[in-house]
């Protein structure tokens, strides 16, 4: 995710893999680090869904359909809305 989304998310408590020390760890397993510390996990890699086995799972995931900052920004209530609107175990795709 761009940097500056995380000022306009302001309102949530935020980490990135990076932070939290997991910034080589593959996806199947920083899911699974993920979902023992966070409620979401927004993300833009559209190959999540084919690539992990999502069933069954507490966290709830926001796909953005671009990192592009421009885009990201100009839609910045929408994926507040969306994150706010989230489920334990919810897969929401959001176009930007």
């Amino acid at each position: 995710m761009p940097q500056p989304l995380r000022r306009r998310l302001a309102e949530f408590e935020i980490s990135t893999a990076q932070e939290m020390g997991w910034g080589r760890v593959k996806n199947g397993d920083l899911l699974k680090l993920a979902e023992d510390k966070f409620d979401a996990f927004l993300t833009s890699d559209q190959q999540l869904k084919y690539q992990q086995n999502l069933k069954g799972r507490k966290l709830a995931i926001l796909v953005l359909s671009t990192n592009r900052w421009p885009q990201v920004k100009a839609r910045t209530q929408e994926i507040i809305a969306a994150v706010l609107a989230l489920k334990p175990g919810d897969y929401v795709e959001l176009t930007l």
